[in-house]
């Protein structure tokens, strides 16, 4: 499920209810667990953070992060342990034992098939079809991928051992155990355990010898590279992975220039978090002044960290292992105090402070190419190529009336929801209550329920039926419309309403001169200097920034003259901001007519 990239949804703090609602459910979950267990997982005086992500193929799935690492993550009503979790409790599930060339396998998004589980001596552990277990390497307890069982053990014993033993969710190395710190398993030999595993031999027969086999020429190919090999297992099983120490130590040690990496699964990765450490120390060492902070994060990425990126590159947070930059300066804050941020108005985070006195900031050499990545920043806006425009999308919040509608699918006052996923709930809501009209298949009896959400008072005793896209149609406006806003790097912004569109228009001011005026650019990520500055440059006019009446922290652009064809492209063809989300472009003046 985390073998691909997953998108975070939101990010915020668990209260002190739902605190206690989590004890309790992994008291339920996890029987084994006890008070004091219970109170290192969930402490009182901790901060608790609910991450809402969605992984690749669409599901979501909630995460309950500690000290920066998940521990848990919930999916369709059911929570599940991380790999972090188990380090620390190995026998909280039970526990399937297999090969260390096989977890490259799992860490690929594959599931553990039955042929390449080891027998013990003491059989299969005690499961039924779903339940949730952990895989494990050969001499090491310490598990490295949780999933759930695909069919009861007494299933598996009866198939020979054949077929699928365990549907993979989440492995070591996977982009879960990315979202954390990225520690690698403890060492958990279990010698009774180990004996029984390579004894099984004349247990296993045909299909072990096979796996071994195969063991064994992962072994040599291991040995030609210059591992460790004990027997006919990698030691420990893990130290096939070691890889990922060195790779640590490469980032930690990098000051931007790319090195060499052996493990290419993780090159992109790593050269994405070079390149964005690179880019951090050249912006503070060369564009970033005392006088400019408090400085806001975003447009510290946008106008300064973008503009560093050596020609040829391109910065994404998305493909560095921080995945979000406001994780990114907390790493810079607290591990290497280069600077402070802190969140001077509610949701807005800002730099405060800058540590130019900083060894590794000193130390940091500017690369040669910096001087023709500058001197782009004058260009008239060439600087900003690296923008990239928000995702904006339409999403709909269920009301107190339309609450009963949504009871069933756990959908309560103010959760918000995809027009499609509304279309979806009220399909399976009709279809589960048998509402279809048996004599036209287009059209949906109106039981109680649905006419309390969705009929008049003039309706209730004249309309029976109403048809499949009307019933939708209904639905969705009576509804509260939201819109989310999601930057590149950044948590998802849900607000009420319709989004502000950029606003475009054209103003008398003394003797009858035009000047254009351009408002709401901040809604959509963009920096007014940085767009009035692109705009003077384009066009040869004077361009000032005034405070917007009776908006808070937003100020409009005004352009000497009736600029509004040169804007418009400067918006929807630089910045790539859809058409629909501009206004006043009519206002542009005809062609063969004085500006």
């Amino acid at each position: 499920m985390f073998a691909k990239p997953f998108r975070v949804k939101s990010n915020t703090v668990l209260k002190g209810s739902e605190r206690r609602k989590l004890k309790a459910d992994l008291s339920a979950a996890f029987p084994s667990l006890s008070a004091a267990d219970l109170s290192e997982l969930a402490p009182n005086k901790e901060e608790i953070n609910v991450v809402r992500i969605y992984a690749h193929k669409g599901e979501s799935v909630t995460l309950y992060v500690l000290h920066k690492n998940p521990l848990f993550f919930e999916l369709e009503k059911r929570l599940y342990p991380t790999v972090y979790v188990l380090w620390r409790y190995p026998a909280l599930l039970p526990v399937f034992r297999t090969w260390a060339p096989v977890l490259q396998k799992l860490i690929g998004g594959a599931d553990l098939m039955l042929p390449g589980v080891v027998m013990p001596s003491c059989g299969l552990p005690d499961v039924k079809q779903g339940s949730c277990c952990a895989v494990a390497i050969v001499n090491n307890r310490a598990p490295v991928a949780v999933g759930k069982a695909a069919s009861s053990s007494a299933e598996m014993l009866s198939s020979g051992m054949k077929g699928r033993g365990v549907c993979v969710l989440h492995t070591y190395m996977d982009y879960l155990w990315a979202f954390g710190d990225k520690s690698n398993p403890p060492s958990l030999p279990d010698d009774d355990e180990a004996e029984d595993a390579n004894g099984e031999e004349c247990e296993v027969g045909q299909e072990e010898e096979y796996r071994e086999d195969d063991v064994g020429k992962r072994v040599e190919e291991q040995q030609s590279s210059g591992e460790t090999i004990t027997g006919q297992v990698v030691a420990c099983g893990l130290e096939e992975l070691s890889l990922t120490e060195k790779e640590e130590d490469k980032v930690d040690s990098s000051n931007g220039n790319g090195e060499e990496n052996h493990d290419e699964p993780k090159t992109p990765q790593e050269e994405m978090d070079a390149l964005l450490l690179q880019c951090f120390l050249h912006a503070l060492k060369r564009k970033v002044k005392k006088a400019d902070l408090p400085l806001l994060t975003s447009t510290f990425l946008r106008n300064h960290m973008f503009t560093c990126c050596p020609s040829g590159k391109q910065l994404d947070i998305k493909k560095s292992s921080y995945k979000k930059l406001s994780k990114f300066l907390q790493v810079m804050q607290q591990q290497h105090n280069l600077v402070q941020v802190k969140e001077l108005s509610k949701g807005v985070e800002s730099i405060v402070e800058v540590d130019w006195k900083n060894p590794q900031l000193r130390s940091f050499s500017v690369p040669e190419e910096a001087g023709v990545e500058e001197a782009a920043v004058q260009s008239g806006g060439e600087g900003e190529a690296q923008y990239q425009p928000p995702e904006i999308t339409t999403l709909y919040s269920v009301s107190a009336r339309l609450e009963p509608l949504f009871l069933d699918a756990n959908k309560r006052k103010g959760t918000t929801m995809h027009p499609a996923e509304v279309r979806s709930i009220i399909t399976e809501y009709v279809k589960r209550n048998e509402l279809v009209n048996e004599n036209n298949k287009n059209y949906v009896n109106i039981n109680p329920t649905l006419c309390d959400c969705l009929l008049e008072k003039s309706e209730y005793q004249e309309v029976e039926s109403l048809k499949w896209d009307d019933l939708c149609s209904r639905t969705l406006e009576r509804m509260q419309e939201c819109y989310q806003v999601m930057f590149p790097g950044q948590a998802a912004i849900v607000k009420k309403g319709h989004i502000e569109p950029i606003d475009i228009s054209v103003a008398s001011r003394g003797s009858n001169k035009k000047v254009t005026l351009i408002k709401n650019l901040e809604v959509y990520g963009l920096d007014p200097a940085a767009v009035a500055s692109a705009l003077q440059h384009r066009v040869q006019a004077s361009s000032v920034l005034q405070l917007l009446p009776g908006a808070k922290d937003r100020v409009q652009v005004q352009v000497q003259g009736n600029q509004v064809h040169q804007a418009g492209n400067l918006l929807l063809d630089h910045y790539q901001i859809p058409r629909k989300f501009i206004q006043g472009l009519d206002k542009a003046p005809k062609s063969g007519k004085k500006k």
